[in-house]
Parts: structure tokens; C-alpha cells; sequence
């Protein structure tokens, strides 16, 4: 399910593997907006850059879901 909007600060859930990603960083490339996740409690792990997706109810992460929509969270 979309966000209205992905900020810095935000945990995902990586939809394959069940695991929760940090949005640690938002940029813009060649008229794509790019998050940079790192998985959470895993500082010195290698970073992921996602490409954001929008569409008319908002923005999300292909292969995401945003952390709110489960109930352990």
C-alpha cells in the first residue's frame, strides 16, 4: 500500500525475506526519485537504492510494505 509520501526515517518491510529496511537517504536521478534503505540494526551491511514508484494514491517501494501496515510493528 502506497504512502501519501516516503520521508528519511521510515521502516519498510522487505516483502520476500520479511525483513525491516530504514529509509536512510532521498535523492532525485534523471527525473526518478531513488531511496537508499539499509536493513535495520545492520549499520555496516551493504546499502540497497530503490526506485521510487508513484502513482494517484502515493508513493512506494517495489518489493516494500510500508512497516505501519503490520500489526508487530
Amino acid at each position: 500500500m502506497p504512502v501519501r509520501r516516503i520521508q528519511v526515517g521510515q521502516v519498510w518491510n522487505k516483502n520476500d525475506t520479511g525483513e525491516g529496511y530504514l529509509v536512510t537517504k532521498l535523492y532525485t536521478e534523471a527525473l526518478t526519485t531513488v531511496a537508499v534503505v539499509r536493513k535495520t540494526g545492520a549499520e555496516t551491511e551493504a546499502l540497497l537504492r530503490v526506485k521510487v514508484e508513484r502513482d494517484a494514491n502515493g508513493q512506494t517501494l517495489p518489493g516494500f510494505s510500508y512497516m505501519q501496515e503490520f500489526d508487530e510493528f
